[in-house]
């Protein structure tokens, strides 16, 4: 067994102003981790957000999770039955279209998955996320979460300029109407993403999906992509090609 590091993560967008030199220090790194782990897997991440990430590298502390330059990763791999590193981790190159990353483990495919399965965290969803669920806020006075917080007055013009047409009567913010901030499936605005993080809505979910594995014992490969996945990872390829 090799001996235990702790888990890294190389941001191979960071090897840009490097040049040459740094892409091809990054592909000697992802061909010492063929050589070092039992298997690789790739995996894209639903809302990323780094602090998460982290997190779920430092529960799975002997892996290695590359994040960056598709075609760097895959060049280093293998694009070809020819040109790969083992057999038919060509294939593992393939699957790197997107928004993916390429995770070197020793830990067992049931490990793996349990591992992604079990984390989730939920955020503040961003611009350009759709929304999960309407919310709308109810005439009168303007509150918040579950225990129905008060704003404090000085909050009424960041809210006014968000979009919301409130007022302040007696020190309280409060609104004429019912205002709808988004309708499930909305592409969030700027203005909507700020107002759901007033508003404590953390609709968006944290979670790391499984796209494909390859084992080097046998040289099998899975394609762990979803229906729903595949669709759109066609259209990024297509988008690409354009």
């Amino acid at each position: 067994m090799p001996k235990a590091k702790r888990s890294q993560v190389v941001s191979l967008t960071k090897t840009k102003s490097k040049g040459k030199a740094g892409r091809r220090e990054v592909m000697d790194t992802v061909t010492e981790a063929v050589k070092t782990y039992d298997s690789a897997w790739v995996f894209s991440v639903d809302n990323m957000r780094n602090q998460y990430l982290k997190q779920v590298r430092s529960k799975m502390g002997t892996s290695r999770f590359f994040l960056g330059s598709n075609k760097v990763m895959a060049k280093a791999l293998g694009n070809t039955p020819e040109e790969e590193l083992n057999v038919n981790l060509h294939k593992i190159a393939q699957a790197l279209v997107g928004d993916v990353g390429l995770l070197f483990t020793n830990l067992s495919s049931e490990d793996v998955v349990r591992e992604f399965d079990e984390f989730q965290a939920s955020s503040y969803p961003r611009t350009g996320t759709k929304a999960e669920y309407r919310v709308v806020i109810e005439a009168g006075e303007v509150v918040r979460g579950f225990t129905k917080e008060s704003f404090p007055s000085n909050m009424e013009p960041t809210l006014r300029k968000l979009g919301m047409p409130t007022l302040l009567k007696q020190g309280k913010i409060v609104l004429d109407n019912e205002y709808v901030i988004c309708e499930k499936g909305d592409t969030l605005t700027p203005d909507q993403a700020h107002l759901l993080k007033h508003f404590w809505e953390k609709m968006a979910t944290f979670k790391v999906k499984l796209v494909a594995h390859w084992n080097k014992a046998d040289g099998k490969f899975v394609n762990m992509k979803s229906a729903e996945d595949e669709e759109a990872s066609d259209k990024e390829s297509d988008d690409d090609m354009e």
